[in-house]
Formats: C-alpha cells, sequence, structure tokens
C-alpha cells in the first residue's frame, strides 16, 4: 500500500524547463492556462502514488519575480454555489484560498475574472466582496457565437469588448477553482488585446490530465474520464499530433474539437515565435516521463475509477448532479472491467452493516457501519488488512472504525476506552440538553475528545501518535456521511467511498 510509483523531484525538473524553453520560443510574453489543482491535488496523488501535491506551485516558485496570476470563475458557477467536493468549500471559497495559498508561496495573485458574467445578483455581491478585500476584479461577458463566430470573436466587439487584464510578467498563468471556468477564453481575450497594443504575447497550456503519452486505455487516463464524468470528456488520439509528427497522443474531446478554431484564432493574434500543429503541441505535460512503477501507477488509478462511481451516486442522491454523470460513470468503471467488489474496503463494511443489523444494534432506527484499510500492509501480503466498526449510543460509525484503526495500530486491545465513560457520558448529555438531534460523537468531536484524552490516558495519547499513519488509508460507509465526519475523514487524509443512502430512517434511500 505504501509503494512509490511516480517521481516529484523528475517530473518539478521536467516541466519547469520545459515551460521555460516555450517562454524563450514565445518571445514576448507568455499567457499560461493552468487547469487541475494548485495545491493539494489529491486527485493526481490518489492516481499517482508519490506525486508531490505542491509540484505545481514549485514550478510556479521557479519563476521568481517573473510571474503574473489571473483566477478565473464561471459566474454561473457562483450561482449554484458549486462545490470542491475533496475540500468540501465552494467555488467562491476556493478562490479565497488560493489568493491564500500563492501568498504563503510569496506569489502575488491579486487578479480575479468573473466569466460569462450577465448581471448576476451572486455573481455581482462576489466582486464586491473581492474589491473590498484589495483584489482587482474584471468581469468578461458572453461573446456570441464563441469560438466558432472567428470574425466576430476575433474583434473589438468579441474579445475586445472584454476589458484588459493589465499584467507585467513575461509569465501569466490563468488558472480557476475547477473546468469550465473561462481560463481558455481568458487567455485569448489577453493574447487579442496584447496583439492591439502591439506586444508580443502568445499561448500554451499547463497539462496534467490525460497523460498524452500514455496509452488511451491506461488507468490513469481513464481515472481522468471518471473524474470528468459530469462535464462528458472522453479521451481521443489526437489526429492532429498523428498527422504532424506519425506518433501516438492521447488528448481529450473538447481540446480536439476545438483545435482548428482555436489555431485559426491564435494564427491571427498570437506574436510570438510558437506555431502549433495540434492540441497536444499546446500543452506542457511531462507527467509521464515521471512515472517510474507502471504497476504501482495502475492499481491506483483503477482504484480512482471506482471512488468517482461511489461518488457520481452520493452526489447524485444529495441532488448534486444529474443521473447521466451516474450512468457515465458507471459505464466507464465498467469500460475497465471493474466493479465495485474491486474497491477492498466495500464488502467488508456492507459484512459489517448486516452482522450490527443482526445483532439488533439500533440507534435511533439507523444501523450504519465503516470499514477501512490498514496502511502498511506489505508487498506480499495479497489482502489488506481491514477492520470495521458501526454507530452505537455513543459514536458514529466512523469515529468507531477510526478508533479501531488506531487501536490495531498501537497495538490496543480494542475493549479499551481510549475516551473515559464519564467524558463522553458528559458530553452526550449536554447534546441532548441543547436538543442536537444526534447525541453520538461525529468523528470531528471524537477527534477532539481524544486529544483531550491523551493528556491523562496513555492508551489515548498512543492512539494519538498514530493518526499521521491513516493518511492515504481507504474507507468505505454503508451511507453518506455527515458533515462532521465527512470533515474528520478529509482531516485525516482518509480516501472514502460510501453507499448513496442516508442515515436518516425516514428519507428514501435512493438505489
Amino acid at each position: 500500500m505504501n509503494r512509490i510509483g511516480f517521481d516529484s523531484e523528475l517530473y518539478l525538473k521536467e516541466q519547469s524547463a520545459y515551460i521555460l524553453d516555450r517562454m524563450k520560443k514565445a518571445g514576448g510574453k507568455l499567457y499560461l492556462e493552468c487547469g487541475g489543482k494548485l495545491l493539494y491535488d489529491l486527485h493526481a496523488k490518489r492516481v499517482l502514488p508519490g506525486f508531490d501535491m505542491k509540484a505545481k506551485m514549485r514550478v510556479f516558485q521557479s519563476f521568481g519575480k517573473n510571474l503574473d496570476i489571473i483566477i478565473c470563475i464561471n459566474s454561473a458557477d457562483i450561482e449554484r454555489r458549486k462545490m470542491r467536493s475533496d475540500f468540501g468549500i465552494t467555488y467562491e471559497g476556493d478562490v479565497f484560498k488560493m489568493i491564500d495559498d500563492f501568498a504563503a508561496w510569496g506569489i502575488t495573485a491579486d487578479k480575479v475574472v468573473i466569466t460569462r458574467y450577465s448581471g448576476e445578483e451572486n455573481a455581482t455581491k462576489f466582486g464586491d466582496m473581492l474589491s473590498r478585500r484589495g483584489i482587482k476584479v474584471f468581469f468578461h461577458k458572453p461573446i456570441l457565437g464563441y469560438p466558432e463566430n472567428l470574425d466576430y470573436v476575433v474583434s473589438d466587439s468579441g474579445f475586445g469588448s472584454n476589458p484588459y487584464i493589465p499584467t507585467e510578467k513575461g509569465v501569466v498563468i490563468v488558472t480557476a477553482p475547477g473546468p469550465g471556468s473561462g481560463k481558455l477564453a481568458t487567455c485569448l481575450s489577453e493574447v487579442y488585446h496584447e496583439y492591439k497594443m502591439g506586444s508580443r504575447a502568445s499561448y500554451a497550456k499547463f497539462e496534467t490530465f490525460p497523460v498524452w503519452n500514455l496509452p488511451i486505455d491506461h488507468p490513469v487516463n481513464i481515472a481522468y474520464e471518471a473524474a470528468t464524468a459530469d462535464l462528458g470528456d472522453y479521451n481521443e488520439i489526437d489526429h492532429f499530433y498523428v498527422s504532424a509528427t506519425g506518433q501516438i497522443a492521447v488528448n481529450y474531446n473538447r481540446d480536439i474539437q476545438a483545435f482548428p478554431v482555436l489555431k485559426k484564432i491564435l494564427d491571427k493574434i498570437s506574436s510570438g515565435g510558437l506555431v502549433y500543429n495540434s492540441p497536444t503541441d499546446m500543452g506542457v505535460n511531462r507527467l509521464g516521463f515521471a512515472i517510474t512503477d507502471d504497476a504501482v501507477v495502475r492499481k491506483a488509478a483503477n482504484q480512482e475509477i471506482i471512488r468517482r462511481y461511489f461518488i457520481s451516486e452520493c452526489e447524485y442522491a444529495q441532488g448534486m448532479t444529474g443521473r447521466e454523470t451516474v450512468l457515465r460513470a458507471r459505464a466507464i468503471m465498467e469500460k475497465s472491467g471493474l466493479s465495485t467488489s474491486d474497491r477492498p474496503v466495500v464488502q467488508p463494511a456492507l459484512d459489517a452493516l448486516r452482522d450490527a443489523v443482526s445483532r439488533g444494534i439500533n440507534r435511533g432506527g439507523i444501523t450504519c457501519a465503516a470499514a477501512m484499510s490498514l496502511p502498511g500492509s506489505s508487498d506480499e501480503q495479497t489482502e489488506p488488512v481491514i477492520v470495521t466498526g458501526h454507530n452505537s449510543e455513543l459514536m458514529h460509525a466512523s469515529s468507531a472504525v477510526v478508533f479501531n484503526a488506531l487501536k490495531s495500530l498501537a497495538g490496543i486491545d480494542r475493549k479499551i476506552e481510549l475516551i473515559p465513560r464519564h467524558v463522553l457520558d458528559s458530553i452526550t448529555a449536554m447534546k441532548s440538553t441543547l436538543k442536537e438531534k444526534g447525541i453520538s460523537l461525529n468523528l470531528d468531536e471524537a477527534l477532539i475528545c481524544l486529544a483531550m484524552s491523551a493528556t491523562i490516558n496513555p492508551y489515548a495519547k498512543d492512539a494519538l501518535a498514530c493518526l499521521p499513519r491513516l493518511k492515504g488509508s481507504e474507507c468505505h460507509l454503508s451511507h453518506i456521511p455527515s458533515a462532521g465526519d465527512a470533515s474528520g475523514l478529509r482531516k485525516l487524509g482518509i480516501n472514502v467511498t460510501s453507499e448513496p443512502k442516508f442515515p436518516q430512517p425516514n428519507i428514501n434511500n435512493i438505489h
């Protein structure tokens, strides 16, 4: 479970050098579209064991003071309060987080563009909120016929109608909280304005997935399809690259479909020294060159494909996505020859649930269970070590399984209480007095109690010391976790999936 399949230092060296080369060839300002996550790219870390989640920021930092940042956010994502599921925050919240993250690395990010803006109330309020914090805010409206209506788009009525975002540095990173945020249109608008001002500027794309020099059916590339099931993206052979070089390269449908128009736009407005013959040429992606153990990476990516299916089912149950996303995620999983039973923690969680039900464990009409695989299994061990837990009058199932995992790692007998009973009784009594709906401890609450108990209980102290070892563990729940459970699991860095069922007994579960 701890084997490494990716060399982050090699990737950092390759990617930085390749971008610097692209800058020199541009001969002026380079607008570099950057998708994916800048920090804490959990998807990349899950599918590429060994990937440094800070790699992109380290690449940016290597440019020193020759770097400008533009952050894009789609007004529609503001209106519907779109969430980043990995952090449990909205896209607006992630904009603030990105600004803070850049600042922590000594990089100023003080320019935000709200794209596809048509006067939406929440988008206007968000712009005001940013302005009050000293952020320069720009609004880009939808361009009629973008990008196909070339004569209109590449004119003062098209790109020219967008306000120019002043930048001074040689490399301008254009990034966003997620896909569909208008990064490409922003880059092209900026290049158009530079062209009109007589400045040399060009465009390139900081790529991560799909990985162009891996096979189209490689699990890493299929996992990208699964991760973007809600967008309907899919991988294709870049036939433009094949025609130009005679070699196979993988890209995704939207880039390939848009390339002919995009090339015409860039040929008209780009005054740099870059000429592109394919969408793959536009990309800067050395990810595939840093894979050191293909078998490890394939195994990790297959697990991500299954995770994404479970996530889509739960998001559908919560009204966060449509049924077509679930069907697409399921089709991707089945195309890979995988099923939910290939995720080792799924069946133990369901078995634990059945066992709890058979023993009459029922708290407020609810029976829940969870299973977690423990880290540190040897390479020779074919089956991971898995612990289980169920809800009780004192703890949620997530709390129980984490505590059982900690006991196993610390060599503590499962019968030993880590939190004194009188402390638990006092907390549950308080929650009852406050008339909280559930009085048992969610994981966030249980972890706080564990930390407090560690000052007086040596067993709790030993268990607390094992918390970092849970990072990267796999967990499956018989139900959609509560906010407190989801928060605690996220803080511990545990990869979680769950059945698309609500723990409330009076809500019809969606199957």
